[in-house]
């Protein structure tokens, strides 16, 4: 088949190598940079499966800034553009994606576009409803870094239709994700878009959820002078209760949860709840109590190791260590930043220090969401709550 993908973020630059393993793929994006380097068979984000699949496999893909050229005569156009959550209109800002599928009604109106994209409950059918038949939803299950990896291996594949009429074509594509697959017998559900829609949020919320209860676990033992540690693995030794999402940190941040969560509450609006509230509200609580802590210890300067989110990503939007740094300069503290795949010279107002050796030196004390072996020298001025030295 001919499919055009649509935003070559994670979830679109994975979706592209792996479709393009057995279709012909074209991706659009608006950045001519993103478009070269895919043209030039090279990855725009941090992901090693995506570089090894460039290096070694013949990939049946093109890049473009141009719609009429990304979506002639394509079966299917799959729209991965970004949302982000917007606290004035208190919803996801949804305007890209809607750009897309006007778009894609113009310049293709016999293809099915499927939308990647995190978007509120009840997106896909109003879209549906406004006279956009060809419309379904489909969510994406990814971790930063490893996307490619989380494709090819899935947990789960759900496709959401609005009309009957839909359904098959509903199926013929999560039939095409799990061809394209490595993983046999993936789950398989082929449901309502508005259920598939409120998957996408519980699925993330709970992970905040899961976040959120250790960083409190972890709060909880550092003030009463216990081992966070060793109460951890005695939890997690439940089979019931399990080890993932379960090592300490700054917070919940990234592409997905900060947003997906307040999306959530947005959405039970008139709906009573105490638990997706108070997982938003922990999140801001666990940066007040990390800045707090760093503050006690009276610093001149404070060094932000690193202003990722996570190892092995390229991703600074929403890390959490952003709202440590807002907090220690709040109070008059200086705060210095060591980032190198950073290209500015300052970000929030905060000096960028590239060189490691200068950095430790004047970092008083160095914040690390995630620690790493290059500050092993200075371990006495590191504070970190990465207690199993895994995201």
């Amino acid at each position: 088949m001919k499919i055009a993908v649509a935003g070559l973020g994670y979830v679109g630059m994975s979706l592209s190598v792996l479709l393009a393993q057995r279709h012909e793929v074209v991706a659009l994006d608006i950045s001519q940079s993103r478009v070269d380097f895919v043209n030039s068979k090279k990855s725009p984000i941090a992901d090693a499966e995506i570089d090894k699949f460039f290096a070694e496999k013949e990939l049946n893909l093109v890049a473009t800034t141009c719609p009429q050229t990304a979506f002639f005569g394509v079966d299917y156009i799959i729209v991965a553009t970004p949302t982000d959550y917007d606290p004035k209109l208190n919803f996801f800002d949804t305007s890209s994606v809607v750009s897309v599928v006007k778009l894609a009604r113009e310049v293709a109106p016999d293809a099915m576009v499927v939308i990647k994209s995190t978007i509120p409950v009840g997106f896909t059918e109003g879209l549906f409803q406004q006279g956009f038949e060809n419309v379904m939803f489909s969510p994406e299950f990814l971790r930063e870094g490893s996307a490619l990896s989380d494709n090819l291996y899935p947990s789960r594949i759900i496709v959401g239709f609005c009309a009957e009429k839909q359904k098959k074509h509903a199926e013929e594509f999560a039939k095409i994700l799990q061809e394209s697959a490595l993983s046999q017998n993936v789950p398989t559900l082929i449901v309502g878009a508005s259920e598939a829609e409120a998957v996408k949020l519980f699925a993330n919320t709970f992970l905040a959820l899961r976040v959120a209860f250790f960083n409190e676990l972890d709060s909880y033992a550092e003030l009463r002078g216990l081992d966070t540690r060793q109460i951890i693995e005695g939890v997690c030794f439940d089979s019931r209760i399990g080890s993932n999402y379960n090592n300490p940190s700054f917070g919940y941040g990234g592409y997905c949860l900060p947003k997906d969560t307040k999306q959530l509450l947005a959405n039970y609006q008139q709906v009573p709840n105490n638990i997706i509230s108070a997982i938003v509200d922990a999140n801001s609580t666990r940066k007040d109590f990390i800045a707090e802590r760093i503050i006690e210890m009276n610093p001149k300067v404070v060094g932000i190791y690193k202003l990722a989110m996570k190892a092995n990503s390229d991703n600074f939007r929403h890390s959490s260590v952003q709202g440590i740094m807002k907090r220690v300069k709040a109070k008059g503290i200086e705060v210095v930043v060591y980032e190198p795949t950073f290209k500015g010279e300052t970000f929030f107002n905060s000096r960028i220090i590239r060189d490691l050796g200068k950095f430790k030196k004047i970092s008083d004390v160095i914040a690390a969401n995630r620690f790493d072996d290059e500050l092993l020298d200075v371990r006495e001025k590191v504070y970190s709550r990465d207690l199993f030295l895994r995201d």
